[in-house]
């Protein structure tokens, strides 16, 4: 039989609107305290939807360094070097010590170009005309961006790959990363997601599509996975960023193993008309390839974005893999506190269940007040549940049709 490399977590980086760091983070998902706000980014008086998750004081000379010039770097660029340095240092990481590895692949989720960049543009051209425009309109408005600016203020040998299929995209580049390591490619890996869809062309879109709330006057109760009152889910920001090591490695140079990564799947909705009805199949194929059975999960970390059609869909998708057994498996949403943050919400999911490894308690799904009678599973309403933890699934879904699902375990030292 082929062996393969154990895939582990050494590191965690979140930037998000219910707080800057992983305890921040961490203890307002315990305490159901959302970060949906107000939008104060841009003047969003004429918009239907006037509510998302912002990450407040954010200070990029505090949070990315004094070694980085934020003015020319879109939101999303900078969300994500903040996550990546926080990420680098809680796993111990010097740029000397990653110097003498090679490649170390940095793989970002993005579900939305750099906006706020192109917007700026646009305007510049509209108001003052072409020969106006801003030079660096062309490099900080690309997608890959954020990914290649990472690379730039941490001078290694790398790779850069930038993964964009929607919200999945950041539970996606976590997926790919860990096959470079489990198939001996690379020994470290940088990977997560990031974006900042906060912006006025953005909302006037997703507007269009019924994909956000109108709860205007009541932010923080405005995401509501698999509440009955729910209307659509909440946008957000933020970037989330792990460092993905191989066990051997990680144990030789003495980091702590926070989380394993056993298994993943990524596919497109099998029915175009039916979203997450690929997310049966990946759920099916992630526990194959971490060789579990439904029976082994002891908790299931949903996509759960508060839509009316989403969260139906998944619980559905959820019954027909767990049959029986999904009677004793808690299911929850993180997305009543931190919104939905597109590419970032996989990242900050495997964050929170790293976290829930550690403190042995099971993240409560906010806003959860009056279940939806098809939504009847045990989505651990209101209250943070203390569980053994040994199996986690995570599933992430994303508009055009992708969904991943992601199977992290605790660290077994057998």
């Amino acid at each position: 039989m082929l062996t393969r490399n154990r895939v582990v977590v050494t590191g965690l980086g979140v930037v998000a609107p219910n707080g800057i760091g992983k305890e921040s983070f961490w203890s307002s998902i315990l305490k159901c305290q959302s970060g949906i706000k107000a939008i104060t980014l841009f003047d969003a008086s004429k918009h239907s939807c006037r509510i998302a998750g912002e990450v407040r004081d954010f200070d990029p000379a505090v949070h990315m360094g004094s070694d980085v010039h934020p003015k020319r770097l879109s939101r999303q660029t900078q969300l994500a070097i903040a996550a990546a340095r926080e990420a680098l240092s809680h796993a111990n990481l010097r740029q000397e010590d990653l110097a003498n590895e090679y490649p170390v692949p940095l793989i970002l989720g993005i579900g939305c170009a750099p906006m706020d960049i192109i917007e700026e543009g646009m305007v510049r051209l509209l108001e003052r005309g072409p020969l106006k425009v801003p030079s660096h309109t062309v490099n900080s408005g690309q997608p890959h961006h954020a990914a290649i600016s990472i690379t730039q203020y941490l001078p290694i040998l790398t790779q850069s790959l930038t993964v964009s299929s929607a919200c999945a995209a950041g539970l996606d580049a976590i997926g790919h990363a860990a096959s470079l390591i489990r198939q001996g490619k690379v020994q470290v890996a940088l990977c997560g997601g990031s974006d900042a869809p906060i912006n006025p062309m953005t909302f006037a879109c997703l507007a269009k599509t019924g994909l956000m709330s109108l709860r205007n006057d009541h932010p923080e109760k405005a995401s509501r996975p698999f509440d009955y009152d729910r209307d659509s889910g909440v946008i957000s920001e933020g970037a989330g960023i792990i460092v993905l090591e191989n066990m051997d490695h990680a144990r030789l140079r003495g980091a702590t193993a926070i989380l394993e990564v056993t298994g993943h799947s990524s596919l497109i909705d099998i029915d175009s008309d039916t979203p997450a009805s690929g997310l049966e199949m990946t759920m099916r194929q992630a526990l194959a390839n971490a060789s579990m059975r439904p029976c082994d999960v002891d908790y299931i970390c949903a996509h759960g974005p508060g839509h009316p059609l989403m969260d139906r869909n998944e619980t559905q998708m959820i019954k027909n893999v767990f049959g029986h057994h999904i009677r004793r498996i808690p299911v929850s949403s993180i997305k009543g506190v931190t919104g939905n943050p597109l590419a970032a919400g996989g990242a900050f999911q495997i964050v929170a269940c790293a976290l829930a490894f550690r403190d042995n308690t099971i993240p409560p799904t906010a806003n959860l007040e009056k279940p939806d009678p098809l939504c009847d599973l045990d989505y651990v309403p209101l209250i943070p549940r203390m569980a053994a933890l040994k199996t986690i699934l995570i599933n992430s879904h994303g508009l055009g049709g992708g969904n991943s699902t992601l199977i992290v375990e605790r660290i077994n030292s057998e």
